[in-house]
C-alpha cells in the first residue's frame, strides 16, 4: 500500500475570495493598448488605472473609498500626447505616482490628498532621454527618488529624481526588454528579453555580471526576485508554447534550478512576490485564476499551493502593499483584478485561523513605507536594506465579554487579575460590574453562614 505524505505548510488553505460588486470600481474605460502590462496600481490611498484615451495618454486615480461606479467626466491625468503603457506609485510616498508611455516620456506627478477636482496636466517631473516609447518603469525599493526606465530602444536608463537625470544608461540589450525587476536591497537588476537572455545586472555599472538562456518560447517571460541571495523566479513559455516557471541563481544562469509547467494557455504570466510570506502570485492575462506558489530554502525551492479560480478573465492586476491589508482578518494579500468590460473587482487573500490572537506567524515586520536612504548615497554605493516596521499595530483585539450565567456560577470564585489600561471603557464598566456583584453574594453567604450557626 503506498502512502503519500503531504508537505505542511501554513499557506496551504490560503483562501481567496471577492469583495461585494459595490465594492468594486465600474465604468472604467480600461486600456485595450497590446503591450503586457498590468495597467494598473494601487496604494493605500489610490488606485490607478490607465485607460483607453482618444488623442492621448490618460490615467485615472481612485481614492480608495470612492467605490462604485465611476462618473464618465471623472477628472484624469493627463499629459502625455501618446498611449500610457505603465504606472507605478512610489513606495516611500502615497501621493507620488510615476507614468511613462509611447510618447517616450515618463512623468512624475503628485496627486492631492483626496484626489484630484480637475484633470491634472502639469507633472512634477518630465524625463526625457529614450528614443522610442517606453514600456516599463520600477521605483528603487530603497532609495528615496530613483527611478528605473525601460523603452523600446532596448535600454534602460536610472534616473534621479532630484536633479531630473539619467544617473545610468544599460545598453546591454539588442531586443525589446520585456521585464525589469529590482532585487529585495536594489543593489542589482534582472531582465528578460526578446532574445530570451535572462540577465542578471549591477545596476550602478551596468555590467552584465550573468546571463543564460531562459525560457525558449518567442512569447514574453517576467522575472522577479524571491529571495535576499538574490533567487529568481520566471514565467514564460516553452517551445511548444505552454506556459512555464522556473528558477534562478544569481551565480549561474547557464541551467535553471528548477523548471515546470503550469499549464498551456496564452496569456502571459504576471508573477508577484511576497517577501513576509515567501509566497508567489502568478496571474496570467486572459486568465479567470491567480495560483500561488510558496519558495522554501529546501530542496524542492517551489511549492504549488492552491489557486483562486473564477470564469471572468482578467485584463490586468494591481496589489495592495501588505501595510494596506486586513490584518484581524488574516488578510495577506489583496489584488484588484480589471475586467475587460470596465469594473475592477476586489480580491481579499486569507489564511483562516481560528484563533482571535494577533498572527505573528503570518505577519512577521514587514518593509516600512520609507526610504533607508538619499538617491546620492545609493548612487555613491551605498546598500542599505529597507525599514521593518510590525504589522501589529494594526491588530485591534477582540473585546472580552462575560458568559450569560457566570455569576451565578462563579460564586465564591476569585477575582480575576487586574486588566491592562489599554482595555476600552465599556469593557472596563463591565468587569466592575462583575466585581461588585461578586462581592455582594460573597457578603450574602457569609450572612447566611452566620445565621445558620446561630
Amino acid at each position: 500500500m503506498s502512502f503519500r505524505a503531504v508537505r505542511q505548510s501554513k499557506f496551504r488553505h490560503v483562501f481567496g475570495q471577492e469583495q461585494k460588486r459595490d465594492a468594486g470600481y465600474d465604468g472604467i474605460k480600461i486600456s485595450r493598448n497590446a503591450w503586457d502590462s498590468p495597467f494598473c496600481d494601487v496604494n493605500n490611498k489610490f488606485l490607478a488605472v490607465v485607460l483607453e484615451a482618444q488623442g492621448g495618454g490618460a490615467f485615472l486615480v481612485l481614492p480608495l473609498e470612492q467605490t462604485g461606479r465611476v462618473d464618465l467626466n471623472f477628472p484624469r491625468v493627463t499629459g502625455h500626447t501618446a498611449a500610457v503603457l505603465d504606472v507605478k506609485w512610489c513606495p516611500h510616498n502615497d501621493n507620488m505616482i510615476a507614468s511613462c508611455s509611447e510618447d517616450c516620456l515618463i512623468k512624475v506627478w503628485d496627486i492631492p490628498d483626496g484626489g484630484i477636482k480637475e484633470d491634472l496636466v502639469e507633472s512634477l517631473v518630465d524625463l526625457e532621454g529614450h528614443q522610442r516609447r517606453v514600456g516599463i518603469i520600477e521605483w528603487h525599493p530603497t532609495a528615496k527618488n530613483v527611478l528605473l526606465s525601460a523603452g523600446f530602444d532596448y535600454v534602460i536608463n536610472i534616473w534621479n529624481l532630484e536633479t531630473g537625470s539619467s544617473m545610468q544608461s544599460i545598453e546591454c540589450h539588442a531586443d525589446t526588454i520585456y521585464s525589469v525587476a529590482w532585487n529585495l536591497i536594489g543593489s542589482h537588476i534582472a531582465t528578460t528579453c526578446k532574445d530570451k537572455m535572462l540577465r542578471y545586472i549591477d545596476a550602478r555599472s551596468g555590467a552584465v555580471v550573468q546571463e543564460g538562456k531562459g525560457h525558449e518560447g518567442t512569447k514574453a517571460s517576467r522575472v522577479v526576485f524571491v529571495s535576499e541571495n538574490d533567487m529568481m523566479f520566471t514565467t514564460g513559455f516553452s517551445r511548444m508554447s505552454e506556459r512555464q516557471y522556473a528558477v534562478w541563481s544569481k551565480d549561474d544562469l547557464s541551467k535553471s534550478l528548477k523548471l515546470d509547467m503550469i499549464d498551456s494557455g496564452s496569456g502571459v504570466l504576471f508573477p508577484v512576490y511576497d517577501q513576509d510570506t515567501r509566497m508567489v502570485y502568478v496571474a496570467g492575462k486572459g486568465d479567470g485564476n491567480i495560483r500561488y506558489f510558496e519558495i522554501t530554502d529546501d530542496a524542492g525551492l517551489v511549492y504549488y499551493l492552491s489557486d483562486y479560480k473564477t470564469s471572468a478573465p482578467q485584463r490586468g492586476i494591481g496589489w495592495l502593499p501588505k501595510t494596506g491589508c486586513n490584518v484581524n482578518n488574516c488578510e495577506v494579500a489583496k489584488a484588484y483584478k480589471l475586467h475587460p468590460k470596465g469594473f475592477i473587482e476586489v480580491i481579499s487573500f486569507t489564511v483562516p485561523r481560528k484563533s482571535t490572537l494577533f498572527q505573528d506567524d503570518i505577519f512577521p515586520p514587514t518593509n516600512e513605507p520609507v526610504p533607508s536612504m538619499t538617491a546620492d548615497e545609493w548612487f555613491g554605493g551605498a546598500n542599505k536594506p529597507a525599514k521593518k516596521m510590525s504589522m501589529k499595530d494594526g491588530f485591534v483585539s477582540e473585546k472580552r465579554t462575560v458568559k450569560s450565567g457566570g455569576l451565578s456560577k462563579g460564586l465564591g470564585a476569585s477575582k480575576p487579575a487586574p486588566v491592562d489600561d489599554g482595555i476600552p471603557k465599556g469593557e472596563k464598566a463591565l468587569l466592575a460590574a462583575w466585581h461588585k456583584q461578586n462581592d455582594e453574594i460573597k457578603a450574602l453567604q457569609k450572612k447566611i453562614a452566620e445565621l445558620e450557626a446561630k
